[in-house]
């Protein structure tokens, strides 16, 4: 068996939660490969809403096993809070859901180093979530973190290492904090983490695979928010692109089979940096007032703009997508013309592959495309859809090289439609 990877093109908040929900019944296992909390992916069933930050999607599906896996950074307090929620909700997950023991801790001193780097670049900050993403990577990488497994070594002398080490540098920076109720909170959600299965997902993974079982990989956030292949700096501190899945769940490359990638029929970012089609004028404002464009973490909202395919293209090639998938279709229905950005402009020089560097002099050359207004949000079947929108499906398909395959014309689970175009 082979596992499919589904995950983000564009700057995030594409809509992933929803499709792993759709996709969900076709596989045995899905697992969570990178990001945090920083994460929020959004899914409505049966009238009521759920945001998950950490658990992977796929745990309101009863029969199916779920891995957070060791490319995943995991706050104990806010992974209690989250599982609470969904358990009061009559979702029971300790029987459903496995944590990598290789997985990194989130601590609340993290946290506070988080704002306080923040703090300190001023008008050059980054826009982090303030979850403490960043700085937690920072210590898988200069190998000084806390994993999940030091929960059953040695973690009382382990823990206060690491929080003194982290004081030691709040003190340089002369950053005043207040780590009590933080702290509390933490170490109930420490209580609360041993009472799951806290396994080696590697293993785990790899002998599910040995056994004939399906897999989905969900990644979080978005392909431009890369630590290496987005816009940097303003990225996040993992791999989110698909050799994320094999780094870290343990996969190897040849194990992976579909990519499913995921876009919005327009774009949008949250925080700071580069954003080459975002719109200033009414017609921006009104994206993100009919699609609801707010985070699901923060809260913020977010910045919206033309779809841009020199940034989409970019992505299909990082990741190897084999499989399209657009969100809020729906959104653009009254739009009597829909842009999309075919190229960019860098110093009078057109260009349509994706440079070094956006964050300025870069200017986007749109096509104009005719709209379908027409409310697609009750449509249950391709052959409901517009002369006009099929068209436009037709344009991103010869532009980007991959069909789309699956269209979401509104937030609940039902008001997705498969298409059956061939490939």
């Amino acid at each position: 068996m082979k596992v499919d990877v589904l995950l983000g093109l564009q700057w995030g908040d594409e809509g992933k939660g929803k499709v792993v929900d759709v996709l969900t019944p076709r596989y045995d296992v899905v697992a969570r490969f990178q990001g945090g909390p920083n994460a929020g992916h959004t899914l409505e069933f049966e009238g009521q809403k759920y945001v998950l930050r950490s658990i992977p999607s796929g745990i309101f599906q009863g029969d199916k096993v779920n891995i957070i896996g060791n490319g995943v950074v995991l706050d104990p307090a806010l992974f209690k809070a989250e599982a609470e929620a969904l358990e009061a909700s009559g979702h029971p997950l300790k029987e459903r859901l496995h944590i990598s023991k290789k997985a990194h801790l989130i601590l609340p001193t993290h946290r506070i180093l988080d704002a306080a780097y923040e703090a300190a670049k001023g008008d050059a900050k980054v826009g982090t979530t303030g979850k403490g993403i960043g700085p937690t990577y920072t210590d898988k990488i200069s190998r000084n973190g806390l994993r999940v497994g030091d929960l059953l070594h040695d973690f009382d002398r382990k823990y206060a290492a690491a929080k003194a080490r982290h004081e030691q540098i709040l003190k340089s920076l002369n950053y005043a904090y207040d780590l009590t109720e933080m702290e509390q909170a933490w170490m109930e959600g420490i209580a609360y983490l041993r009472q799951f299965h806290l396994v080696d997902s590697e293993h785990e993974v790899n002998g599910l695979l040995a056994a004939g079982k399906s897999v989905l990989c969900e990644g979080a956030q978005g392909t431009m928010l890369d630590i290496d292949f987005g816009s940097y700096p303003f990225v996040t501190s993992s791999n989110t692109v698909c050799a994320g899945a094999c780094t870290g769940l343990g996969i190897a490359p040849n194990k992976i089979g579909e990519v499913y990638g995921i876009f919005k029929a327009y774009c949008t970012r949250v925080g700071a940096g580069p954003f080459p089609t975002e719109l200033f004028d009414e017609t921006g404002d009104k994206i993100g007032a009919l699609g609801h464009e707010f985070g699901a973490v923060t809260g913020r909202k977010r910045r919206c703009g033309w779809i841009d395919l020199v940034a989409l293209k970019y992505s299909v090639m990082i990741n190897g997508v084999t499989k399209l998938i657009m969100m809020k279709s729906d959104v653009l229905d009254t739009f009597a013309t829909i842009k999309a950005c075919v190229a960019y402009k860098v110093n009078g020089e057109e260009i349509d592959y994706f440079p070094y560097d956006i964050t300025e002099g870069v200017e986007p050359v749109y096509a104009e495309l005719p709209g379908w207004q027409t409310d697609m949000t009750k449509m249950q079947s391709e052959d409901e859809f517009p002369e006009e929108f099929n068209a436009y499906l037709s344009f991103l398909e010869e532009q980007l090289g991959v069909p789309v395959k699956i269209v979401s014309v509104g937030p609940d689970r039902e008001q997705t439609i498969e298409r059956y175009n061939e490939e």
